[in-house]
């Protein structure tokens, strides 16, 4: 039997992470795609390498292009401040500064001629649309429209046979997310989630501060678990 192949997005993150080891033990060959966007949080890549090196994947490009040149996000204008210290139950009322325009888009086009390119059946993508924002690009109805693009943009779809986007962590909450780490064996020390660069410290601190800091943190405690990223001293509780 022809093992299945899969093109799995890997930020790096607790989500991205997970999605990867899942993929990995329902037994698809995994081919990892990450991004250097100019991202201020550029710590997030050099977890991204970790974690794939350690979920053995086939193969792992880091695809390089520069969103800074047009900014429009925190995450990639370092004048517009991060967001910190946010009330947990107000952050899904509005799209916060960190929404990176089009990024899912961007991210989804590329896996799609990766996956094609290698005849791959899926592109798996750890968006969620729970405990925070709703990103546009993260929701349900826009992962369908994403997959009718997958189905007649390729000559995969035209002939049949679409390249499907899973999305197994869309309707999770971030605790269910470790959880489901948990049981795959996600080694969560090697994730990074934090919007900073985790400073000079060796190795990289977390700020604790940000928003998906906090929501890490918070899903954390409520499993009564404890977060082995490290982070700085002054984090709030």
């Amino acid at each position: 039997m022809t093992t299945k192949k899969a093109v799995v997005l890997l930020s790096g993150g607790l989500d991205s992470s997970t999605v990867l080891f899942r993929a990995k033990a329902l037994g698809y060959a995994c081919y990892a795609l990450s991004f250097n966007y100019g991202q201020r949080h550029q710590q997030e890549l050099t977890s991204a390498i970790a974690i794939a090196a350690a979920a053995g994947v086939v193969q792992h490009h880091v695809i390089q292009f520069d969103l800074r040149l047009w900014g429009g996000s925190a995450l990639t204008d370092q004048t517009i401040d991060l967001p910190c210290d946010r009330d947990l139950s107000t952050m899904s009322q509005e799209i916060p500064v960190t929404y990176v325009p089009a990024r899912n888009t961007i991210f989804l086009s590329f896996a799609l001629a990766y996956a094609e390119a290698i005849h791959a059946q899926s592109v798996h993508i750890g968006v969620n649309a729970l405990d925070y924002s709703g990103y546009p690009d993260c929701r349900p109805d826009y992962i369908a429209a994403m997959a009718e693009v997958y189905r007649l943009g390729t000559k995969q779809g035209r002939e049949g046979n679409p390249i499907e986007i899973i999305c197994p962590l869309i309707d999770l909450h971030k605790t269910d997310i470790i959880r489901l780490g948990n049981e795959y064996g996600v080694p969560w020390e090697k994730t990074w989630s934090c919007y900073s660069d985790g400073g000079t410290h060796e190795p990289a601190r977390a700020c604790g501060r940000c928003d998906a800091c906090r929501l890490r943190l918070a899903a954390f405690a409520a499993l009564g678990l404890t977060d082995p990223l490290p982070y700085t001293p002054t984090h709030p509780a």
